[in-house]
């Protein structure tokens, strides 16, 4: 075996671990593969490098040793691979986090645009499993994140990495770094001036809603919807035609099967700190419902899909 295929092998072994922290920081399989690739080539590179470089003197310790920069023009040697990969896909994803910022995505519209769907298309089983692992409000979450604070908190928070590598990864001081992630924490879990208020009855007549909307079950619907509940939304989020404004839970239970194809991409966390429904797509939102209960029955909605009230809400992960 030469030496290119053993480290091949040895890459391959840290695939899906690799794979997994760019997904929870981009929120997107074809990205996150994407940041993989980037990650082996940049080892490639390192590695080809590396074995031109006359080694150090004997007895001389290497400056370079324990100090991975892929990016700098001379080779670094790799002694500790998996913490090698997972610092450079980090800094990959924290660029590509950062160039994604200068050319934000704001999908509006009440059905989910074709080109995500045919995105999902080619690997349907796969994402699914990524997001049940990640869980869809958590990546919804996330991407309300600064850059930094994403690659801090999924370091630390879900992979364990101390906060002295990350701090090398996004250039700040360790103190600085620890700042980040609990801001991070803050955020995701929600802070205390936005706290889970609502009853227990609501977050069940939500989770009811979004079952029966998933299931195209009218009869659930029926029973969860108040007789005289009253549906709003924002005309991007309906269909040409459609009123702003729909009564009686009848109708408003129809209309809701009829676009039962959103409630795939639906997850229920907290809208400014009540249970609400929010459609992500690949962990980008595209749509926000917030509900109103009373004695356990939906007495109105809002379907949100303007951008700029979309970016006014804050989200944070129900506890559980």
């Amino acid at each position: 075996m030469d030496e290119q295929t053993g480290l091949a092998d040895r890459f391959e072994a840290q695939r899906g671990q690799l794979r997994s922290i760019a997904y929870r920081m981009l929120g997107s399989l074809h990205e996150a593969d994407d940041a993989v690739q980037e990650t082996w080539l940049r080892l490639s590179r390192t590695a080809a490098r590396t074995s031109e470089r006359p080694g150090p003197a004997h007895g001389d310790p290497d400056p370079a040793a324990g100090r991975p920069d892929p990016a700098a023009g001379r080779p670094e040697p790799v002694e500790n691979l998996p913490a090698w990969l997972t610092t450079v896909v980090s800094r990959v994803c924290l660029d590509m986090l950062r160039t994604r910022g200068t050319r934000r995505e704001d999908f509006v519209g009440g059905r989910v645009p074709d080109h995500i769907a045919a995105a999902e298309a080619h690997t349907p089983e796969e994402e699914a499993l990524l997001i049940e692992s990640v869980g869809r409000a958590l990546l919804v979450v996330l991407a309300t994140l600064g850059p930094a604070e994403r690659v801090a908190f999924v370091l630390h928070d879900s992979f364990a990495v101390p906060f002295d590598r990350i701090a090398a990864i996004v250039e700040r001081s360790p103190t600085a770094t620890k700042k980040l992630a609990s801001r991070a924490r803050a955020k995701v879990r929600g802070t205390p001036d936005v706290p889970d208020t609502a009853p227990t009855g609501h977050r069940r007549a939500v989770e009811a809603f979004l079952a029966a909307a998933r299931g195209g079950d009218i009869d659930a619907l029926l029973t969860v919807l108040a007789p005289d509940v009253v549906r709003r939304a924002d005309p991007a989020a309906l269909p040409p035609g459609a009123a702003t404004e729909l009564h009686g839970a009848d109708a408003v239970a129809r209309e809701t099967v009829l676009l039962a194809r959103n409630a795939r991409h639906a997850a229920v966390l907290l809208l400014d700190g009540a249970p609400g429904i929010v459609v992500a797509p690949r962990g980008r939102l595209l749509l926000a419902l917030t509900l109103t209960v009373r004695s356990g029955r939906i007495t109105s909605y809002e379907v949100v899909s303007a951008p700029s009230r979309l970016r006014g809400l804050t989200l944070a992960v129900l506890p559980e």
